[in-house]
């Protein structure tokens, strides 16, 4: 969704940039979808990546799908804002694109690991990050064995368990930590954080710019 006209004279709010991460099967990209689905001028951000799509994925909505070679040229490039290796394959957040549509005022959301995370941190230092975590480990077992019926072996389920672990250590290096209890309260607390990022003095916001200055020019009435 295109952003609103700023007043005359009036800069354009440069659009924030939102990274939400979490250990794999919480439940992260269903929370996100949900949360741009409710939230005008709130995008999610199209990651590139060397895996093959998914059944109901579609190249250029969900991810930007290229081979291996391709990735790693790009990131030898400098192409990417971020770039992971997550279980084997490789993720990563396309810079010009990404920096493109912050300064055309709309808010992104990065779905990223703590790796990516971390990277965008170093060069962004004004991202709102957030961390969901799932109700207990148990909870995430049982969520990971669901998706294990399908595509995860048992060993790769420990796998993704001890990742687990150590991503949930990583969480202090965040703004913000929800828990996916249930989908609608998870939403419904990162939709906050929006408003209330878009609502705080560093956002820049265009009207609000605009009555300040009005209340400015009363004084030389």
């Amino acid at each position: 969704m295109t952003p609103p006209e700023p007043a005359s004279g009036v800069r354009q709010r440069r659009g924030t940039l939102f990274v939400v991460s979490a250990p794999s099967g919480t439940g992260k990209t269903t929370v996100v979808k949900a949360l741009v689905a409710r939230v005008d001028g709130l995008e999610m951000s199209c990651s590139y990546t060397s895996r093959p799509p998914r059944p109901g994925e579609r190249d250029g909505v969900d991810y930007h799908f290229v081979t291996r070679e391709r990735f790693e040229a790009m990131r030898a490039d400098g192409e990417f804002l971020e770039s992971a290796d997550v279980f084997g394959q490789l993720y990563g957040t396309g810079a010009v694109e990404t920096h493109r549509r912050l300064d055309d005022g709309l808010d992104l959301v990065l779905e990223i690991d703590v790796q990516g995370a971390g990277q965008v941190r170093a060069l962004d230092g004004t991202a709102v990050r957030v961390f969901v975590l799932p109700p207990s480990p148990a909870v995430l077992e049982e969520r990971l064995r669901r998706r294990s019926a399908t595509d995860l072996t048992e060993a790769q389920l420990r796998h993704r368990l001890a990742v687990a672990r150590r991503e949930v250590e990583r969480m202090a290096d965040y703004d913000y930590v929800i828990i996916n209890d249930t989908l609608e309260d998870c939403v419904d607390q990162l939709r906050c954080i929006v408003v209330a990022q878009r609502a705080s003095r560093r956002s820049g916001d265009a009207r609000s710019e605009a009555i300040a200055q009005a209340f400015r020019e009363l004084s030389g009435q």
